[in-house]
């Protein structure tokens, strides 16, 4: 028997894994939330979707789907609602999924504060929560941790991680992005929210958003932070973007030591010339990854997606090409989305912790928080908390 689950939030993110979660061969039932129903509309006359979704699992809260009767709830809402929401939901009797980032917020205190609420509801609850973080699931990072299972690393000596997103990218231009956000109900009501953190003086950071840049390292040596010393690159040109986010810096460095003894730098930056990279390189005292290779003392193979991620389950691959546009599945950041869907459904089916699970995904996330107030003091050494390994760990 599969599950009811429902997803909250149809905008350009929420709607590009909505035919995922619905195609599910563990899904039986999908219901669908947004406050602005005819995003839910476009899903809802689609014939294939007639199967597993029914009018009546249309809501227009989260108030209302956390009253209803499904298993589990994905939230793709604006990211400064998902730690809020996710607390809700389990308090509510639901397992979540949750889009990157945990939260993000100006005052990393409050992001600490919320990282340990989620570990203390999924304690008392016994709900499940994942981390949505993309990188988890990029062809490098599945197979770095193969190798590293094998032993093949060795000792980890040194890893790097980044995320080099410049605002004016090609891509991905966050001045649209912001624009698009503010549109919306919620963005207006969080335009409110916002000038509180400038009233109170509060100063922001890229390294609040860490976890596509931590995840990566972190998961293939199964390490947390221990310490970091990190430093800040200031806006020169009075750039609107980043005065309007309150932000201290544009860019920022971090060094960390690890509880494995190795040495972890991090970089995110938004004012940077370059096109836009997501990646990590990982060294170890047998062998080593990077720039998509696998190099060791004696040589360096190239290696490509296909070898390096593990396919889906056959059935499981066949239902997400079914509903896929260009008949590709794996896609969307690096092919992680259907890896990311599958992983947390099948988590909930078998009543087992998701590989992403809350305890990881705090260990990501307050890295770059105490990152971002090293920074603040020019570099000052300060210890990372940490919330234990859960029992998964």
């Amino acid at each position: 028997m599969g599950i009811g689950l429902g997803i909250v939030g149809l905008g350009a993110f929420g709607s590009s894994f909505a035919d995922l979660f619905m195609s599910h061969p563990l899904v039986d039932r999908i219901a669908l939330c947004d406050r602005e129903p005819d995003r839910i509309a476009r899903f809802a006359g689609l014939e294939y979707w007639q199967g597993k979704f029914n009018s009546r699992d249309a809501y227009t809260s989260l108030d209302d789907i956390c009253a209803s009767d499904v298993d589990a709830i994905a939230l793709f809402t604006q990211h400064w609602l998902h730690a809020p929401q996710a607390v809700q939901a389990m308090e509510a009797g639901k397992h979540v999924y949750s889009a990157v980032p945990i939260v993000t917020l100006p005052d990393g205190d409050e992001i600490l504060d919320w990282c340990a609420r989620l570990v203390e509801t999924v304690e008392r609850t016994g709900q499940l929560y994942m981390l949505g973080e993309t990188t988890y699931y990029r062809p490098e990072a599945i197979y770095c941790r193969r190798r590293a299972a094998a032993g093949d690393f060795g000792s980890f000596v040194y890893s790097e991680g980044e995320y080099h997103h410049d605002v004016d990218s090609p891509g991905s231009n966050l001045r649209r992005v912001i624009e698009h956000r503010l549109a919306s109900a919620a963005g207006q009501e969080w335009l409110e929210k916002h000038q509180t953190y400038k009233d109170r003086g509060i100063q922001n950071g890229p390294m609040h958003y860490p976890t596509h840049s931590t995840s990566g390292p972190m998961s293939v040596m199964n390490a947390r932070a221990s310490k970091v010393c990190a430093w800040g690159y200031a806006n020169r040109t009075n750039d609107p973007y980043f005065k309007e986010q309150g932000d201290a810096f544009s860019n920022e460095t971090a060094l960390f030591q690890m509880s494995n003894g190795s040495t972890m730098r991090i970089c995110e930056t938004r004012e940077i010339g370059l096109r836009g990279r997501e990646t990590f390189r990982i060294y170890g005292t047998q062998g080593s990854y990077e720039n998509g290779c696998w190099c060791d003392k004696e040589s360096s193979t190239p290696l490509s997606a296909e070898e390096m991620r593990q396919p889906l389950p056959p059935e499981v691959e066949d239902a997400f090409r079914a509903v896929s546009r260009t008949s590709e599945v794996y896609g969307g950041h690096g092919g992680s989305h259907p890896f990311l869907v599958h992983e947390f459904v099948e988590a909930v089916a078998q009543e087992r912790q998701p590989a992403i699970h809350v305890w990881s995904a705090v260990r990501y996330m307050a890295a770059g928080v105490i990152a971002h107030k090293s920074a603040l003091r020019d570099g000052e050494i300060l210890s990372v908390p940490d919330w234990g390994d859960g029992p998964a760990g």
